[in-house]
C-alpha cells in the first residue's frame, strides 16, 4: 500500500483535529472510530471481508502500513471471524495517540508543547498543510450537498464521522442540523462502513452482549441474555479517553 493515498484512519483524525485549539473533537469515542476505520481500510485493501456481523481475514499479506498491519496480524491470530463490535470494543488503548504520532512522522501535523494551569505538560497538534483537511472536508460537503452517492472511501468516512459524533463539530448549531442528518444518511452507501459505524455506536451504547441462549430442553424456563463482561480495559477506555 503506497503513501500516495491517505488512509481512512488518518482522514478521520484530521477531520477531528480542531485547527484553532490543536485538540481532537470527541476524544472519548475517537479511538473506537479509528479502530473501525482500520477495518474499513483493510477491507478496501482486500485483506478482510464482512461475514455477517463478523470480520474475516481473506488475505493475510501485509499492506506495508505498520499500523494497519498490526491490526491485520491481531485479526489473523484470532483464527476465526470476530464480531466487529467485539473487535472495536477491544483493549487497544492509545490508538488516537498512535495515529497522532504517525501523522507527525508523515509530516501532516506538528506537535506544540504547552502547559495546563502553568504546571501540567500538554501537547497540541497543528496541521502542517490545511489544504489536506480542506480537501477531506470538501468531499464530505459535496456528498451532503449534491446527494450523489459518494465513493466507498468517502461514504465510509462519513459513516464513521457520524458514529463518533463529529457531525456537531463539522456542522454545528441549528443551521447545521440538515447537514448532520444527511451525514448520517450517507452510512447506507458503504456496507463495510455501515457495519463498523453501527459497531462503534453499539460499543458506545454498551450493547456488547452475547447472543441469547437456546431454549432449555423440555420447555423449561429459558434464562435471559447473559451480558458479556467487557474485556479488560475495553469499556473503561470509552470513559477514560
Amino acid at each position: 500500500m503506497g503513501r500516495s493515498r491517505r488512509t481512512i484512519p488518518e482522514e478521520l483524525l484530521l477531520l477531528a483535529l480542531d485547527p484553532a485549539t490543536g485538540t481532537t473533537a470527541q476524544p472519548q469515542s475517537l479511538d473506537l472510530g479509528l479502530a473501525g476505520a482500520q477495518l474499513v481500510e483493510l477491507a478496501l485493501a482486500g485483506r478482510i471481508a464482512p461475514d455477517g456481523d463478523r470480520i474475516a481475514v481473506v488475505m493475510p499479506r501485509p499492506t506495508g502500513d505498520p499500523t494497519l498491519d498490526s491490526a491485520l496480524e491481531l485479526l489473523r491470530r484470532r483464527g476465526s471471524p470476530v464480531r466487529a463490535v467485539h473487535w472495536i470494543g477491544g483493549p487497544r488503548l492509545g490508538l488516537r495517540q498512535i495515529y497522532l504520532s504517525h501523522l507527525e512522522r508523515c509530516g501532516m501535523v506538528h506537535a506544540v508543547a504547552g502547559q495546563m494551569c502553568g504546571v501540567l505538560p500538554t501537547t497540541r497538534y497543528q496541521a502542517t498543510d490545511t489544504a489536506i483537511s480542506r480537501d477531506i472536508r470538501a468531499r464530505l460537503d459535496s456528498a451532503i450537498r449534491t446527494g450523489v452517492p459518494p465513493d466507498p472511501r468517502t461514504a465510509a468516512l462519513a459513516a464513521l464521522a457520524h458514529a463518533v459524533g463529529l457531525g456537531k463539530h463539522l456542522y454545528p448549531g441549528n443551521e447545521g442540523r440538515s447537514s448532520r442528518s444527511r451525514l448520517r444518511d450517507l452510512i447506507r452507501h458503504d456496507p463495510m462502513g455501515g457495519l463498523v459505524a453501527h459497531a462503534v455506536m453499539d460499543v458506545q451504547n454498551g450493547a456488547v452482549a452475547q447472543p441469547r441462549r437456546s431454549p432449555a430442553p423440555g420447555g423449561g424456563r429459558q434464562p435471559g441474555p447473559v451480558p458479556m463482561q467487557p474485556r479488560r480495559g475495553s469499556m473503561a477506555r470509552v470513559a477514560a479517553h
